[in-house]
Order: structure tokens, then C-alpha cells, then sequence
């Protein structure tokens, strides 16, 4: 998969790939326009969608309704360096949701390809080309 990135101006960096367009800013606190979320926040969606993915196959495989499960992800940051040191999420579940099924939708969002790339992180290769 190849992104292109794009600098539209002020503190907006917009990614295009395949049809889609992924626009982002900084908050106005931190010198941008906060027209789109940072491109962090949008890291930390894709962990929470990514595994919200998961659960929904899971409940799509078993003919679950999905009605009334949510996911919902905190994060824990380091008071001093601002990194995040842990990412909670928890599965909401509806009462009429199969208890049965409680600890195996666990194991269906810890499928998460996001959150196996972290545990197993690529390595980065950035360079500098030219062109016309």
C-alpha cells in the first residue's frame, strides 16, 4: 500500500491512498486549526475500530445482535513524558448479550491487527529523494 501525504497549509497534513483521503490538523492550542482530528488521535481510533472489527465478526459469525455492545478505550499517559503507557478497553455488553460468549469476545478484539503491529513493531526506513 502506498500513501501520499499532502501539506494543504496551515497545520493540515492530508493522507491519500487508494480512493480516500485522511485529512488532519492539531488542535488550536497547538498552533493548528482543529478542522480534523491529529494524526495520533486517529492512531488511537484505529486501535479502538480495529478491534471494535473484530468484535462485530465475532458477533456476526454467531448471529448476535449488535445492538447495545459497545467498545469503549481509555488511554493512561505518562504524567511526565505525555507517552501513553497503557490502553484499556472495555466491551460493553447488553444483558440479554450470551454470557457464554464473554471471555471469547475478549480474545476476538485482542485479534486486532493494530494491536498485534504494536506488540511487533516494523521497523522504519525514512530517507530523502528528489524529484521533478
Amino acid at each position: 500500500m502506498e500513501i501520499t501525504v499532502d501539506f494543504p497549509g496551515g497545520s493540515r497534513v492530508d493522507a491519500r491512498f487508494e480512493s480516500f483521503t485522511v485529512c488532519t490538523d492539531q488542535p488550536k492550542e497547538d498552533g493548528g486549526d482543529g478542522t480534523a482530528p491529529a494524526p495520533f488521535e486517529y492512531f488511537l481510533a484505529s486501535l479502538a475500530t480495529c478491534a471494535g472489527y473484530y468484535i462485530l465478526e465475532f458477533c456476526k459469525t454467531r448471529k448476535i445482535d449488535t445492538r447495545g455492545v459497545r467498545l469503549k478505550q481509555c488511554v493512561e499517559r505518562n504524567e511526565t513524558t505525555h507517552m501513553v503507557e497503557k490502553i484499556c478497553m472495555e466491551i460493553q455488553l447488553p444483558e440479554e448479550f450470551p454470557q457464554k460468549y464473554s471471555s471469547a469476545i475478549i480474545r476476538a478484539a485482542e485479534k486486532c491487527s493494530v494491536k498485534k503491529h504494536m506488540e511487533n513493531p516494523p521497523a522504519f526506513d525514512i530517507n530523502v529523494t528528489t524529484w521533478d
